[in-house]
């Protein structure tokens, strides 16, 4: 089992930048990979960046066009997302996720067994 609180959300206006933080429970946090994804209002949740159980592999969604970096300290069972350059279509709760899953399930909602329960990012024009 794998509890995960999300933190670092918050109210920036366009250029600016955040950093999300995901703090995991649990002796395997080392085991999954982990994801961030987000949801807008009356959209449906997408993915927005996935990491390696070690961090040596990570992926992004074409729309983050190099803007957020994903990371992960596992000897502090954390997970981050330097988000920088930031948009209004940014806005968004982003959550992050764990899932005992390779490469190619990253960007796949379903494949992730644990969720966070959210942090809201607002970015204002």
């Amino acid at each position: 089992q794998v509890q995960l609180v999300e933190s670092g959300g918050g109210l920036v206006q366009a250029g600016g930048s955040l950093r999300l933080s995901c703090a995991a429970s649990g002796r395997t946090f080392s085991s999954y990979a982990m994801g961030w994804f987000r949801q807008a209002p009356g959209k449906e949740r997408e993915f927005v960046a996935a990491i390696g159980w070690s961090g040596g592999n990570t992926d992004y969604a074409d729309s983050i066009e190099g803007r957020f970096t994903i990371s992960r300290d596992n000897a502090k069972n954390t997970v981050y997302l330097q988000m920088n350059s930031l948009k209004p279509e940014d806005t968004a709760v982003y959550y992050c996720a764990a899932g005992w899953i390779t490469t190619p399930a990253y960007r796949q909602v379903r494949e992730y067994d644990y969720w966070g329960q959210g942090t809201q990012v607002t970015v204002s024009s």
